[in-house]
């Protein structure tokens, strides 16, 4: 489907449902595309996805103390020799 910039802006409740319907929308300003409009998902392409966990999370779970001690420890004054 295509949509010029003023559709976007008069037509948006229309084109949110082409969206929810699994629509592409191409967005055209003076006759040239511009943008493309295309329904929400995480990146497929890193292999996420929607509500996967972020591999990062948890990345200290093996650490015991609390964070709060973690962090005095690493700002503490180094001891030079």
């Amino acid at each position: 489907m295509e949509a010029t910039t003023k559709d976007m802006r008069v037509h948006s409740r229309e084109l949110l449902a082409a969206i929810d319907r699994g629509e592409e929308i191409v967005i055209t300003y003076h006759g040239r595309k511009r943008a493309r409009l295309v329904p929400f998902t995480l990146r497929e392409e890193n292999g996420q996805e929607e509500g996967a966990r972020n591999p990062l999370f948890g990345l200290w779970g093996d650490r015991t103390g609390s964070v709060d001690d973690q962090v005095r420890r690493m700002r503490q004054p180094r001891a030079f020799d």
